[in-house]
């Protein structure tokens, strides 16, 4: 590995790339991924990196490893490349005995005004042999909540008005009083404020002195295997079904039968006992084929709410926002409304992206000193509308456009008709499906009727044929993509 002068080195370097990390991806993104990324050392022009859980790893690995390997590149001078792995019992120092499962008390409420929230004890002190088999429990510690994510800051638009008021109904609950929307559903793409929402519902149940938890599918499935490992399951059920409200948020990564079986059940467990449930996802629960049906069932017999993409006007509320906020740190930070309203009309992804547009304005015009025109906006946040993602095309989506398209109805579709007028229009949706989407066959199947996998392979083959062959509807289906992706 490296000296210690040199290692003093590569720490400080880190340090540049985790600060980079956590301005681009913003606090929420950061700490759930990257909190507990740490740089071992270096050797031979490799920086090695680890992470607690295979779960990250995997994760980070799919999604973020290149941006981390360019990021290390850039800041870690004659490191080349990277290597991730999941840090042993050894590297993680002595095995701690953990206490029981720690919630956000009331005392938190204050942290809302300002000082840092922190994780608090709240539970009941338990009698003496309790409190012995609780602490064996190998804990679930609720994730962080940021304090600066309340309904006082959310902003509200046409996309998330819906989920908004949803939000705020849950949160006044009230002793005795059966929950009105229970559990509650929230999904939407990255970045459009659902996590912003949980997080608001839990500092508001804590300002009335309820038991409140929050965590990321991370978390549950990391405290549960613990607890399986410390043979202290039932422990942990019963701390996890104690108390007010559970938040749930990116439940689209629960993995594992046994956990997602224990989840079902502590699910119906809260809400028979009259405890508010709050979720969050990518997508609507019947889209989330990796999770068994009986979940989904339970979390798609509560409220379900979309929160949409950002309308134009909320965008510009979210720069205006987020502009004010830097200039309370750079006096001398001024955007004009047209630069504004350029920023607002290129980036339409997500709040993210804007957080990652006004960075970039501020650096611009605290580095070069030039007055922030809209020619030089348009050069600061190229890359962000260069990487815009295209849009999430759904199977529904499909249905609709090759029906119309082909004069049937999405009903035929979805049919067992067998006309020629009707396979035509239902294998190239099928095979739109699988070029467009990242469903498995056997979704697709599902989404189409209840068909079985095979038919789906067999759409998908038939109508690459034809394509193949037959160069009239080959463009016929490529003008089907565009007008799905546009």
């Amino acid at each position: 590995m490296t000296s210690g002068i040199e290692a003093d080195r590569d720490d400080e370097a880190w340090e540049r790339v985790r600060r980079r990390l956590r301005a681009e991806l913003g606090e929420d993104v950061f700490s759930s991924w990257f909190g507990r990324l740490e740089l071992v050392g270096v050797a031979e022009g490799v920086g090695h990196l680890s992470v607690p859980t295979r779960f990250l790893k995997s994760w980070i690995q799919s999604h973020y490893m290149d941006r981390v390997r360019a990021l290390v590149a850039e800041e870690c001078a004659g490191v080349g490349d990277i290597s991730l792995s999941v840090r042993s019992a050894v590297q993680r120092g002595p095995v701690r005995i953990p206490g029981p499962i720690e919630t956000v008390s009331h005392q938190g409420a204050a942290a809302i005004a300002g000082r840092p929230v922190s994780v608090e004890k709240a539970m009941t002190p338990a009698p003496e042999q309790d409190r012995h088999a609780h602490h064996d429990v190998d804990g679930l510690q609720g994730s962080p909540l940021d304090r600066r994510l309340t309904f006082a800051s959310f902003l509200l638009g046409r996309s998330n008005a819906l989920a908004h008021a949803a939000a705020e109904r849950v949160s006044r609950i009230d002793s005795g009083a059966a929950p009105l929307y229970n559990p509650l559903y929230i999904h939407a793409a990255v970045g459009l404020g659902k996590t912003h929402l949980l997080q608001a519902v839990a500092h508001e149940v804590l300002a009335g002195g309820k038991r409140v938890i929050y965590l990321t599918a991370d978390r549950f499935m990391y405290g549960f295997v613990a607890a399986l490992k410390a043979q202290t399951a039932l422990a942990f059920k019963e701390r996890l079904r104690g108390i007010d409200l559970l938040v749930i948020d990116d439940v689209q990564f629960l993995q594992g039968k046994s956990i997602q079986q224990e989840f079902c059940h502590t699910i119906n467990a809260l809400i028979d006992a009259g405890r508010q449930v709050v979720i969050a996802a990518d997508r609507p629960p019947g889209d989330l084929e990796t999770l068994d049906e009986r979940v989904r069932s339970r979390l798609a017999g509560g409220l379900v709410v979309e929160m949409g993409a950002l309308d134009e006007a909320l965008r510009v509320k979210i720069l205006e926002a987020r502009v004010a906020a830097a200039r309370q740190h750079q006096p001398g930070f001024e955007v004009s409304p047209a630069v504004v309203s350029f920023v607002a009309r290129s980036i339409t992804t997500n709040g993210r992206d804007l957080d990652g547009a006004v960075n970039r304005l501020l650096a611009h015009s605290t580095l070069s000193g030039a007055p922030l025109t809209v020619e030089a906006a348009e050069a600061a946040i190229r890359d962000l509308v260069r990487s815009r993602e295209p849009k999430k095309v759904r199977i529904e989506d499909i249905q609709k456009l090759v029906a119309t398209h082909y004069n049937v109805s999405r009903a035929d579709i979805l049919s067992s008709r067998r006309s020629a007028g009707v396979v035509k229009p239902r294998q190239i949706a099928m095979y739109l499906a699988k070029q467009l989407t990242l469903r498995s066959l056997p979704e697709i199947g599902r989404r189409f009727g209840g068909r079985d996998h095979t038919t789906v392979l067999h759409a998908v083959r038939k109508i690459d044929g034809v394509v193949a062959q037959d160069p009239v509807l080959r463009e016929e289906i490529e003008l089907l993509k565009r007008m799905l992706q546009e």
